[in-house]
């Protein structure tokens, strides 16, 4: 069963998601923290409240929706926009409970996390995010929303053996969840690989260069598996990922490449065959052009030290 390209793409990424905590608050209350990675992750499993970020109006935030926050900054959530916040560093740690508490009651229940991303490839993910992908409660995946966060409550609450893991492994759908959605809210985004694959009529093309990195892809082939004049396809492609279908496949193969360079002793020589170069010359030369620096000094810089031929 082949690999499709969002699964490739976040796997090349290493895109996890961490639930870092979570807060029961009521009353009049405000909380102010900094995000512990350039993307974070807020979801409401009980009550109502606002979200305010600089730059952007108050997004009101209710039980089962869950939001997607890319290079934000400081982010706030509260009863009401204007409360004084407190800093989320002020706020002791829960103990033996698995919420930290603020204000007086409980009627609102938050989790919180943030999206791991290898540093090497972070910017690939990043880049193609937009700003705020809000996943809401009354959408069409609202059913599968809520059975995830009902999940991870339940294994943050419990103390089952493996509740960590568990834990870990629903946040993950979650995130999968909240991209799909992203993908859906086409308009959104940004020019990149994650608009790309929400275009139905490329993605097919797509999914053949991810399929088959190494053969030697001419515009006529990918124009026809996407059913449109070459033409017409490449202007589509270019004005959707901001690239053209070539480039696109050149940016890959060099991704897989880095990834290959970080993780293995395979040589670049044998790299540059696997990935449908002509010769280790050809392949250093592309390499360059997208990573800005050699292989072997990629390959260095990543903190390995092997033989290169």
């Amino acid at each position: 069963m082949g690999t499709d390209p969002l699964s490739e793409l976040l796997a090349l990424v290493d895109a996890r998601c961490v639930i870092t905590g979570g807060l029961r608050a009521g009353g009049e209350w405000a909380l102010r923290s900094e995000p512990e990675a350039e993307v974070k992750l807020d979801a409401v499993l009980r009550g109502s409240c606002w979200l305010v970020v600089a730059g952007r109006p108050p997004v009101r935030l209710v039980a089962g929706d869950v939001v997607v926050l890319n290079r934000a900054g400081p982010v706030v959530l509260c009863s009401a926009p204007g409360v004084r916040a407190v800093e989320a560093a002020r706020i002791p740690a829960p103990g033996g409970e698995p919420l930290r508490r603020l204000g007086s009651g409980a009627d609102v229940t938050i989790i919180g996390g943030h999206v791991a991303l290898d540093p090497a490839a972070a910017e690939l993910f990043t880049s193609a995010l937009p700003a705020v992908i809000h996943a809401r409660a009354a959408g069409a995946e609202a059913a599968e929303l809520r059975r995830l966060l009902k999940r991870i409550m339940e294994e943050t609450a419990g103390a089952r053996p493996g509740a960590g893991f568990a834990r870990d492994q629903h946040a993950q759908l979650l995130l999968l969840e909240v991209l799909r959605i992203g993908l859906r809210q086409e308009t959104l985004l940004q020019p990149g690989w994650l608009r790309l694959l929400a275009d139905a009529r490329l993605r097919p093309a797509v999914s053949l260069m991810h399929a088959e990195p190494a053969r030697a892809w001419g515009l006529a082939d990918l124009a026809a598996a996407a059913g449109m004049s070459r033409s017409h396809f490449a202007h589509r492609f270019r004005a959707v990922s901001g690239q053209t279908p070539l480039a696109y496949l050149a940016q890959w193969r060099v991704r897989l490449a880095e990834r290959a360079l970080r993780e293995s002793d395979t040589t670049v020589a044998a790299l540059a065959q696997r990935l449908g170069y002509a010769s280790e010359s050809s392949f250093s030369h592309a390499f360059t052009r997208v990573a800005g620096m050699s292989p072997s000094r990629y390959r260095r810089t990543a903190g390995r030290q092997v033989p290169e031929s």
